[in-house]
């Protein structure tokens, strides 16, 4: 009973676990693309400010915040 029980938690746990903090993955898709993106400098100032918040945030440990931020700055990326 307890093994149902604790497999049970974990298998509903796990799902959410692996989408959790996707910020460093944004992060660096972002690095990757600003070097070739084509678009202005003012988007490209305003990418790197984007960038920089959401690296802030979470190293903060608001991740919600982080990832809306940096996908801010990734459709800017058209990413």
């Amino acid at each position: 009973m307890i093994r149902t029980t604790a497999l049970t938690i974990f298998l509903a746990v796990a799902p959410v676990a692996a989408f959790a903090h996707m910020c460093p993955a944004l992060m660096a898709e972002i690095d990757a693309a600003l070097p070739d993106a084509q678009i202005t400098e003012e988007e490209r100032a305003q990418v790197a400010e984007l960038r920089q918040q959401g690296s802030d945030l979470h190293d903060a440990g608001n991740h919600a915040d982080s990832e809306a931020v940096l996908n801010e700055a990734r459709a800017i990326l058209g990413l």
